[in-house]
């Protein structure tokens, strides 16, 4: 192997010693910060790191005390999210080309068996008066009174 030469010819550098001491680390933790800045964005970061250990205990406290009002939000936005999605499914479906019309036709369908098996007749139109009776005193409960 040769040995390369040097492109620049070397010159005397002056040499800086640097000595590395250790510090009590007590020591520096007693220590004033720089600045003013400093100290305060230090007392914000303390009173930060305050507030998130005690975060746990805020939100248990905070559920613990409102969870009949948040269960009901809940529910609410449950709700209303599960009507969002079913119009959605249901204008997706109506975009399909033959299932809109098949869907009318099936409509169309059942309103005249409905008109057919209930309506047209009296005795038909009584006995639809007791079913509707029968649910109403389901959903209401025994004795419902007239509204």
């Amino acid at each position: 192997m040769e040995t390369m030469e040097p492109r620049f010819p070397q010159t005397d550098t002056p040499k800086i010693e640097v000595t590395v001491q250790e510090t009590d680390s007590a020591f520096l933790a007693k220590l004033p910060p720089a600045d003013e800045a400093s100290a305060q964005w230090q007392e914000y970061w303390d009173q930060f790191l305050s507030y998130l250990s005690k975060l746990p205990d805020y939100l248990g406290d905070f559920f613990g005390e409102y969870q009949k009002p948040l269960i009901t939000i809940g529910l609410i936005a449950g709700g209303f999210v599960t009507v969002k999605v079913t119009l959605a499914v249901l204008d997706a479906l109506d975009d399909v080309p033959l299932l809109s019309p098949f869907f009318e036709l099936v409509g169309i369908g059942y309103s005249g068996w409905f008109v057919w098996r209930y309506l047209l007749k009296a005795s038909n139109r009584q006995e639809l008066g007791e079913e509707v009776k029968v649910l109403k005193n389901q959903v209401f409960g025994g004795n419902s009174q007239k509204i």
